[in-house]
């Protein structure tokens, strides 16, 4: 890695780790995304380590588990003292020209608008970044994000620059008419394709598998709103990856305008259920929900490689301030990425991790899990302590429960998922 990279940071909003060209999906077109993936490094084992925006998101900016940072509820936001130690106040005290534009996710409108001062540029914007997709009459969304980050670009002042540009795509517009409103240009995309449907979205005994209190969860609801029906689930869909193609398109204008010593992380905040296991949107620990794609390119990334090393939202904090020379606080819980973009592997890199997700929603009921890459285990802390157990070896869609039939090994987990809960605060 050169000395002091520019530094661009691309994050989508509830992009699942498969809806994308170069994870292996043959509908959607991202060719831009895709050769950042030809010409960088793609992750094939990268996920998040709560999956709900503003979790997610504060764990992106401070390289912390929500058990540390707290930060869970909307309404929420950073402490000066836990501010100064995210990566955008550590990177600007450094010497870097910072900007942010798009979905904050951290705190209320007044909160968020506060954080102005926190930034050399700053476009950041509340909730869902917008309550329609639609803005200044035709301009998308997803359009004009960009061009707030093109607009930054073409500010120069001789100091190197961290960038972090948060799209609210393809997040839905919940409630809304179209909930997946496409930029006009996109509407033709996929019209004349059939979008295949996912094998547990279409397995009944999948849903009645599931705890009671996630039976009846927000998740079962919103998948009534996109997906009881054959119709429902192809317009979704479609829509949905419409939207991803839009920022695609953005991608594509900040690659051509990029100086060329900028490394560029892409990555998404959530997971996202196309109705498997009668589900919508994300929340829990099945892999449809945490799995996230994860690209980087530029300076020093070894070009073409394909890295299955588990790779998580809190580590791109502690990644951008390597990049930059700058030392991580003691309280990133993250590592560095850097290492794994030059081809290497660290001796101790992680073998499992830690997911959480305590939402005060009381329609989300709160789970805990360890995965790593053979063994995932879940156990509802909110319905009763329900445990799950799947061999991802033998059954890599999370079909066949063997927290009875397997005994020792379950004992195993729980104790490890125990010890990893512990070391996370």
């Amino acid at each position: 890695m050169i000395a002091r990279p520019n530094l661009l940071f691309l994050l989508a909003d509830d992009l699942r780790w498969d809806a994308l060209g170069c994870m292996g999906n043959k509908i959607i077109q991202t060719p831009h995304l895709d050769r950042l993936a030809a010409e960088g490094t793609r992750f094939t084992n990268a996920f998040v380590t709560t999956s709900i925006c503003v979790a997610s998101r504060a764990s992106c900016l401070t390289g912390q588990w929500v058990r540390r940072h707290g930060i869970e509820e909307f309404a929420q936001t950073f402490t000066p003292a836990a501010w100064v130690q995210t990566y955008p106040a550590l990177l600007r005290n450094a010497g870097y020209r910072t900007g942010f534009v798009g979905k904050f996710g951290v705190g209320n409108a007044k909160a968020i608008a506060a954080m102005s001062d926190k930034f050399d540029y700053w476009r950041g914007l509340p909730g869902q970044g917008g309550e329609t997709f639609f803005e200044n009459g035709a301009l998308h969304t997803t359009a004009r994000l960009g061009n707030e980050a093109l607009e930054f670009l073409a500010e120069k002042d001789g100091r190197p620059f961290c960038l972090s540009v948060s799209f609210n795509a393809p997040h839905a517009r919940d409630g809304k008419p179209r909930e997946f409103a496409p930029d006009p240009r996109d509407e033709a995309l996929y019209q004349d394709v059939t979008i295949p449907v996912p094998a547990l979205a279409q397995s009944d005994a999948a849903f009645l598998r599931l705890p009671e209190a996630v039976r009846k969860s927000e998740g079962r609801t919103r998948w009534k709103w996109r997906f009881d029906t054959p119709e429902k689930l192809q317009s979704t869909v479609k829509d949905y990856y419409r939207l991803v193609s839009g920022i695609d398109r953005e991608v594509g204008r900040l690659l051509a305008a990029l100086p060329e010593n900028t490394l560029v992380l892409f990555l998404s905040d959530n997971g996202w259920s196309l109705g498997e296991r009668g589900l919508a949107d994300k929340w829990f620990a099945y892999d449809e929900d945490i799995r996230v794609p994860l690209i980087a390119w530029g300076p020093g990334v070894k070009p073409g490689q394909v890295c299955d090393a588990f790779a998580l939202n809190v580590d791109i904090a502690p990644t951008l301030l390597a990049a930059a020379g700058v030392r991580a606080p003691s309280r990133m819980q993250g590592q560095s990425l850097l290492p794994l973009l030059t081809g290497k592997r660290p001796r101790r890199w992680r073998r499992e991790f830690f997911y959480e997700h305590h939402s005060v929603a009381e329609l989300i009921p709160p789970v805990e899990a360890l995965r790593d890459a053979r063994w995932k285990y879940i156990r509802w802390v909110g319905a009763g302590n329900v445990e799950e157990l799947y061999d991802l070896q033998s059954d890599p869609l999370e079909e066949h429960n063997l927290a009875t039939t397997e005994p020792e090994r379950l004992a195993e987990r729980r104790a490890r998922w125990q010890q990893e809960a512990a070391r996370r605060r």
